[in-house]
C-alpha cells in the first residue's frame, strides 16, 4: 500500500476516535445534570428573611431651620427701606435616613449625618405608622445617633450579631430606603472586613458589601442569613451618587457599645483609656523591623503613668494582636479599644526589641471622667471666634491625636470669624503664642489680651508643626 493512503487511513481513524471521545465526554456532562430534587428547592428565596427583619427597619426624617444671610444684611440704605427682619430670612431643611429598632421599647439606631443639628425627627414604619422621637446620644466620630421613640411600645426589633465573625463571601441583605421610594432591600456578599481611609467619619474599620446602597440608606440595616443586624448602612464609593458595588457599613458589635453607653443614661459615648498613640507601618519601618508585610499599629507615645506604661508598653513597640485578633492599622486598633469596656483586661501582640510577647493591659476611663472646659476666645486678634479647650489625654484621645503633645486645641470656628480668615481651622492644636508654651486656656487669653504688633506662634495640625508670624 502507498506511503500516502497509510497516512490519510491513520488520519481517519485518529478523527473517528477524537469524535468518539468528544460524544463520550459530553454524555458524561450531561449526566451530572439534573432538576432540583423537590419543588421547594425551586423556589429559594430570601423572603421568609425579609419578613422576618424588615418590619424593624424604619425611615428616618430629620428637619432644621436654618437662617439665611440675606446679601443686604448690614446696609444701612436696604434696612432703612424695608427693615432688619427682611435682612435675614429663615428656611426648611429636611433630610431623609434610614433607621434600625434594636429594642421594642423603641430604640432606633441611625446615623449621625442622617439626624445631625435636627430641631424635629420622626421615624416612620412601613406601614404608615409615624412618631416623634428624641436624641439619647449621637458621636459625629463614629457616625452614630441612638434615639428613642416617643409614645409607643411593643415594636418589632433587630438582633445583634456578632461582626468580628464575619467573613469575606458571606451573604448579606440590605434593608433602607434609597431615595426615599420606600423601603427596598437589596442582596450581596461581604466583599472586604477593616476598610479603613473611607473618609465619611473619624471611624476606620468598616465592613464592605456589595449589596447595592444608595442615598437614604444611610442608616439602615445589614442582616446576616440569621436575621441578626451585623453592621449600620453609612457610606457608598461612588462619583455619580448611586452605587457602583460598593458599600460601607459600622460593624454591630461597635453599634452595640454606642447603643449601651445610651441605654445606661448617657448622652456621650466615651471610650476605654489606654494611654497610648499609634502610627500606621509604612513600607520603610516594616523594612526597619524585618517584617514582610507593612500591617499593625507603631506606638509613638505614651502618656506617664498612664495604663500602658504600667503594663510596659515603650514607644517603638509594634502591636499587631489584640486578644487573639489581628491588628493591620491603628483603625483596627482603635476599633477594638472601642468596644472593649473600662475595667477589661486586654492582650496585645506585640514585637519589641526584636522578639513577639503577649503583654497584658487593664483599661481605664478617661483622666478626670473626660470633662474638659471651652472657651470662645474674643478681642482683636487672629484667634478670635474660635472655640478652644486645654489639650488633656482625654482630649487628645477623642481627637486621635498622640497623647504627648500639649497646647490648646481649637474645637470649632464661628462663620465668619477672624480666626477662619487667618486660616486656623478646627482640629489645630496651639502650643505657643509669642515664644510662650501654652499650659491653660487662662494663660492664652491673657496673651492675647496684651495685644502685640505681629504674633509669634506655633501650631500643629495633621501631624506637622507650621510656624507662623501674623499680623
Amino acid at each position: 500500500m502507498p506511503r500516502n493512503y497509510i497516512i490519510l487511513f491513520c488520519a481517519i481513524l485518529l478523527l473517528l476516535i477524537a469524535q468518539l471521545l468528544s460524544s463520550g465526554s459530553a454524555s458524561k456532562a450531561q449526566s451530572l445534570k439534573k432538576n432540583p430534587p423537590s419543588q421547594s428547592e425551586m423556589q429559594l428565596s430570601f423572603a421568609p428573611l425579609v419578613k422576618q427583619t424588615a418590619n424593624a427597619v424604619v425611615n428616618v426624617y430629620a428637619e432644621r431651620m436654618v437662617r439665611q444671610r440675606s446679601p443686604f444684611a448690614g446696609d444701612p440704605f436696604f434696612e432703612q427701606f424695608f427693615g432688619q427682619k427682611f435682612s435675614n430670612r429663615t428656611e426648611k431643611q429636611s433630610s431623609l435616613g434610614s433607621g434600625v429598632v434594636i429594642d421594642s421599647s423603641g430604640i432606633v439606631i441611625t446615623n449621625h449625618h442622617v439626624i445631625q443639628s435636627a430641631d424635629d425627627i420622626k421615624v416612620a414604619f412601613s406601614d404608615g405608622r409615624e412618631y416623634s422621637s428624641r436624641i439619647l446620644l449621637q458621636d459625629k466620630s463614629v457616625d452614630l445617633a441612638i434615639l428613642q421613640i416617643e409614645g409607643g411600645r411593643g415594636f418589632a426589633a433587630l438582633e445583634f450579631g456578632d461582626s468580628d465573625a464575619l467573613e469575606v463571601g458571606d451573604l448579606v441583605l440590605a434593608i433602607g430606603n434609597p431615595f426615599g421610594v420606600g423601603q427596598t432591600v437589596t442582596s450581596g456578599i461581604i466583599s472586604a472586613l477593616a476598610r479603613n481611609q473611607v473618609g465619611v467619619s473619624d471611624f476606620g474599620f468598616f465592613i464592605q458589601t456589595d449589596a447595592a446602597i444608595n442615598p437614604g440608606n444611610s442608616g439602615g440595616a445589614l442582616v446576616d442569613m440569621n436575621g441578626k443586624l451585623i453592621g449600620i448602612n453609612t457610606a457608598i464609593f461612588s462619583r455619580s451618587g448611586g452605587s457602583n458595588g460598593i458599600g460601607f457599613a459600622i460593624p454591630a458589635n461597635m453599634v452595640r457599645a454606642v447603643t449601651t453607653a445610651a441605654i445606661g443614661g448617657n448622652d456621650k459615648f466615651v471610650r476605654p483609656f489606654i494611654g497610648a498613640s499609634f502610627d500606621p507601618i509604612t513600607s520603610d519601618i516594616a523594612e526597619a523591623l524585618g517584617l514582610n508585610v507593612a500591617k499593625g499599629a507603631l506606638v509613638t507615645a505614651i502618656v506617664p503613668e498612664g495604663p500602658a506604661e504600667r503594663a510596659g508598653l515603650k514607644v517603638g513597640d509594634l502591636v499587631f494582636g489584640f486578644n487573639g485578633q489581628a491588628v493591620e492599622h491603628p483603625d483596627a486598633l482603635g476599633y477594638r479599644l472601642s468596644t472593649s469596656l473600662v475595667g477589661d483586661i486586654i492582650e496585645l501582640s506585640i514585637r519589641t526589641r526584636g522578639e513577639n510577647k503577649g503583654l497584658k493591659i487593664k483599661l481605664e476611663a478617661p483622666p478626670a471622667g473626660g470633662v474638659f472646659n471651652t472657651s470662645i476666645l474674643e478681642g482683636n486678634n487672629p484667634f478670635a471666634g474660635a472655640e478652644v479647650a486645654l489639650l488633656t489625654p482625654f482630649l487628645a484621645n477623642e481627637m486621635k491625636i498622640p497623647s504627648n503633645i500639649k497646647g490648646i486645641a481649637i474645637l470649632k470656628i464661628e462663620r465668619g470669624a477672624l480666626a477662619g480668615r487667618y486660616g486656623f481651622r478646627a482640629g489645630d492644636i496651639i502650643t505657643s503664642v509669642s515664644n510662650r508654651e501654652l499650659e491653660s486656656v487662662a494663660q492664652l487669653e491673657e496673651i492675647l489680651s496684651a495685644g502685640a504688633s505681629f504674633w509669634r506662634l506655633e501650631i500643629i495640625r495633621n501631624g506637622q508643626r507650621i510656624r507662623q508670624v501674623l499680623r
